[in-house]
């Protein structure tokens, strides 16, 4: 590290001012810092509190907590595949783990780099610091997406969440909306076709064994609504494709879905990261699942339709809804900020997720949508929590 370190310094005068790089200076500075800690210190005089966290080690926490979901992810797309193409059998551990890194690693270096790109661009024109913003978004961006996404796809809608849901707003700590939901958003609209359907199993050259479908069980649940059968949605999905969709299997992640959203365990042990070192809110954690649980319950009792019936926890294993609430929902700058906004902000979030799947089937998920439109309101549930205080604090101070 010391030959490393010592190669830096040589290079460094190059970026300062006046040197030739000059206008290179935060690229340098970028690549600089992400290696070494910033041999910057606090003033002499007054007071100066010291912390171990920063933004970088804030970020590397979040990634650190998505790692579960992303080797699990790439696990399950190995495994899905050899079971759609009727070989499961004869796969090994080792099978399903390269065909799945041949599938995903690309999709992630693909989103770093487009989106990387970008961060460097803006704060060379900008003249400021690169942020370690997209240390998160770029991970985030690549394990919401469908393994067999276009290449392009990643790069075009990386480019286009960090440039229309960040820098327009000022970059970093700045952005109204959650900056990966906002790269699924733009995909989902723009090109449906590969962002849903019989997209999530197939890889390569090879074909679906004689037969299989590669719904997902969101897309299961909507279709069994859609022609109004008369067997329940729970029981359609246990009963689907010799048991693919059973409560276990969901919980497990063994089915088709994005790459890193499809297991519930995996989701959860990045959520006790992100609580235990402070870094996600449980308020919004807790209260998400609430709203998910709740409106599920309240929905059981009018039973409407078939999808109503279906078991509330089972909103919990289906689709996006944990890694959304978990990874999404807290994003510290697009959530609410004020400790009773979050209640509140996660709750709305939780609702409005199952409203969307149960009432809308033509749209089965609703995590994406949910997310992105209390983003929008996050600021006017914090200013009438804020609001609320002071008047609480005034009717005191009077008495």
């Amino acid at each position: 590290m010391n030959v490393l370190r010592n190669l830096l310094d040589k290079q460094k005068p190059l970026f300062e001012k006046g040197g030739k790089l000059e206008k290179f200076y935060y690229a340098f500075e970028a690549g600089d810092t992400f290696l070494f800690t910033p041999n910057t210190t606090a003033g002499k005089h007054g007071t100066h509190i010291h912390d171990a966290i920063d933004l970088k080690r804030m970020m590397i926490t979040v990634v650190i907590a998505m790692v579960p979901a992303l080797l699990f992810g790439i696990y399950n797309v190995g495994h899905t595949h050899f079971l759609a193409v009727g070989e499961l059998a004869e796969a090994t551990f080792m099978d399903k783990i390269l065909i799945g890194g041949i599938a995903v690693l690309p999709i992630v270096i693909v989103s770093y780099a487009a989106g990387g790109l970008v961060e460097v661009v803006f704060a060379i024109i900008r003249r400021h610091p690169i942020n370690e913003g997209f240390l998160v978004s770029g991970m985030l961006i690549a394990i919401i997406m469908p393994p067999t996404l276009p290449l392009w796809q990643v790069a075009l809608s990386a480019i286009f969440a960090v440039v229309i849901a960040k820098e327009v707003f000022g970059g970093t700590g700045m952005n109204v909306l959650n900056v990966a939901m906002t790269a699924r958003a733009f995909l989902y609209f723009a090109y449906p076709g590969d962002m849903s359907g019989d997209v999530w199993y197939y890889l390569g050259d090879k074909q679906y064994a004689d037969g299989f479908s590669g719904a997902t069980p969101l897309a299961v649940a909507a279709e069994a609504v859609a022609l109004d059968g008369a067997q329940p949605v729970a029981a359609t999905l246990a009963g689907f494709q010799d048991g693919l969709f059973t409560f276990w299997n969901m919980t497990l992640g063994l089915i088709p879905g994005s790459i890193g959203s499809t297991s519930f365990i995996a989701v959860m042990i990045g959520a006790v990261i992100l609580v235990a070192t402070g870094v996600g809110s449980w308020k919004i954690i807790v209260s998400g699942f609430a709203g998910v649980y709740i409106l599920g319950l309240i929905l059981n009792l009018a039973g409407a339709n078939e999808y109503m019936s279906m078991p509330a926890h089972y909103h919990f294993v289906m689709g996006g809804v944990a890694f959304g609430i978990v990874f999404m929902a807290t994003d510290p700058v697009s959530a609410a900020h004020t400790e009773w906004g979050k209640w509140v902000y996660g709750l709305l979030i939780g609702i409005i997720t199952v409203i969307i799947r149960v009432m809308n089937p033509a749209y089965p998920e609703g995590i994406m949508l949910a997310v992105l439109f209390m983003n929008v309101f996050a600021p006017l549930i914090d200013h009438y929590v804020v609001q609320a205080n002071k008047k609480r604090r005034l009717q005191r101070a009077t008495v």
